[in-house]
């Protein structure tokens, strides 16, 4: 819920939204959100794009991301800043999670 200062991953419903991936919403405020993305191998973030800024965290996995039209392949550790309207999307090579933060938050997500 908006504003909670304490969000136990154990309490945050796993939403699934289809083909492999599975969304958590995390803590969040009308100006920032963190959200988790787990994703099996396979599993495709199709290319879209939103009025957030956004940067995402690999937490585990390997993943090839494409942003503006450039493709790289990335892993636990790296890092990834979309500015707001950018053309992006992922394919998992190995299961993985990421850790996505917009801002504002995404009201689509809640």
């Amino acid at each position: 819920m908006i504003d909670e200062r304490w969000v136990f991953h154990k309490d945050v419903k796993a939403e699934d939204q289809g083909n492999g991936v599975v969304r958590r919403v995390l803590a969040y405020s009308k100006d920032l959100m963190c959200v988790e993305n787990t994703f099996e191998k396979g599993a495709v973030g199709a290319l879209h794009h939103h009025p957030h800024t956004q940067i995402t965290y690999i937490v585990s996995g390997k993943f090839e991301f494409e942003i503006d039209g450039v493709k790289k392949v990335v892993e636990a550790g790296d890092t990834m800043l979309k500015m707001n309207d950018v053309v992006h999307g992922c394919v998992c090579l190995e299961a993985g999670i990421l850790l996505d933060i917009f801002n504002p938050m995404r009201e689509d997500f809640v």
